[in-house]
């Protein structure tokens, strides 16, 4: 983007833009609860503070565009459950839930048939992404060609600098989310572009010192890795401790595995309702068919799936991995399950069998 399509607006004058949107919108921004970052609803005059320094939230941002529960269906007539009043704003999204989108996208808007449940949560939410302040404890979306602020997919994004905000227009339905309050903003300078360029390197640099403190490998040594190493004793030994939660799938941004289900009605009119919830790859019954038969009957199998999935399955139908180094699924984990850690030891082991292999 040029310099002519960012804009600067003072703190003390953030409220008052949030306020506007939520005359139009239902708007959600990041809060600090409890040491983390969780979305919470901004409503006309609140006085709540807006976490848009620090990293991405607990939740990821597929809960308002792929909901965790649904109603699809009454009877046999397809429904679109009643929406909110007024359409969403997301603001202060992180560059690896926008990375996110691109796989969702795929899934439910590339091919057809194209799932009108998806389609219209996305169609009609505005997104207002964010650079990260800071990194998260967790985060190594560097490893695999992340970056801790975003370059594509949102309407706005919006870079903290000294005494305000430096928001660019990503979209013309971005623009439109200033146009409301113009008098709010006044444009930007070169000194405030480069102290963002500055802030980008400097959490950059963080984010990829943590990750050569795990060392994590990176997306040249994990190309095939999943696929060499299906049979390592890794999986099982990795699985000892999983509690089957399904806390990884849930809380992952790119995870988009449903069940449907039938219910009867409350009303009673229609006889019963279809709904469609998240499911979770981790969980025996996911891939139980009638009958009672199992193609991944053992925990560690199902633990090795959700690896195939992100890191053979993806790369192979979309070229990229379906991972963005968020590390939500690190901090979920009550068995201390480690993502990073996993793929340094499926790829240590790579190399020492490669190596093996080349001097026999």
């Amino acid at each position: 983007m040029s310099d002519g399509s960012f804009r600067f607006i003072a703190e003390q004058h953030l409220p008052r833009w949030l306020d506007q949107l939520a005359t139009v919108y239902q708007v959600y921004v990041p809060a600090c609860i409890s040491d983390h970052y969780s979305w919470s609803w901004w409503a006309p005059g609140c006085a709540a503070s807006v976490a848009l320094r620090g990293y991405r939230t607990v939740e990821p941002l597929k809960a308002f565009l792929f909901r965790a529960r649904e109603v699809i269906a009454r009877g046999f007539r397809i429904e679109f459950e009643a929406s909110a009043p007024r359409p969403l704003c997301v603001v202060g999204a992180r560059a690896c839930d926008l990375e996110a989108l691109a796989i969702l996208d795929s899934v439910f808007l590339d091919d057809e048939p194209v799932d009108p449940f998806y389609q219209r949560w996305r169609q009609t939410t505005r997104i207002i992404a964010a650079d990260c302040g800071e990194p998260g404890p967790y985060c190594f979306c560097t490893a695999l060609g992340g970056k801790p602020f975003p370059e594509t997919g949102y309407d706005l994004n919006v870079s903290g600098v000294n005494g305000g905000f430096l928001v660019g227009e990503g979209s013309r339905a971005g623009r439109e989310l200033i146009a409301g309050c113009a008098n709010l903003f006044v444009p930007a300078v070169d000194a405030l572009l480069d102290e963002v360029g500055r802030t980008r390197r400097q959490v950059t640099e963080r984010v990829q010192q943590s990750v050569e403190q795990w060392n994590v490998p990176g997306e040249s040594e994990l190309a095939g890795v999943v696929a060499r190493r299906y049979d390592s004793p890794v999986w099982e030994e990795e699985a000892r401790e999983c509690v089957e939660c399904g806390a990884c799938n849930t809380i992952c941004p790119t995870c988009h595995c449903f069940l449907l289900y039938d219910q009867p009605s409350q009303a009673g009119v229609d006889g019963f309702v279809r709904l469609r919830t998240w499911d979770a790859c981790l969980l025996r019954d996911f891939a139980r068919v009638a009958g009672g038969g199992n193609p991944r009957p053992r925990l560690w199998m199902r633990l090795r799936n959700r690896f195939v999935k992100k890191f053979d399955f993806f790369p192979q139908v979309l070229n990229k991995n379906a991972c963005t180094g968020c590390g939500r699924c690190v901090e979920a984990c009550p068995a201390g399950i480690d993502i990073r850690r996993v793929l340094r030891r499926l790829t240590a082991a790579d190399g020492t069998q490669r190596e093996s292999i080349s001097t026999h």
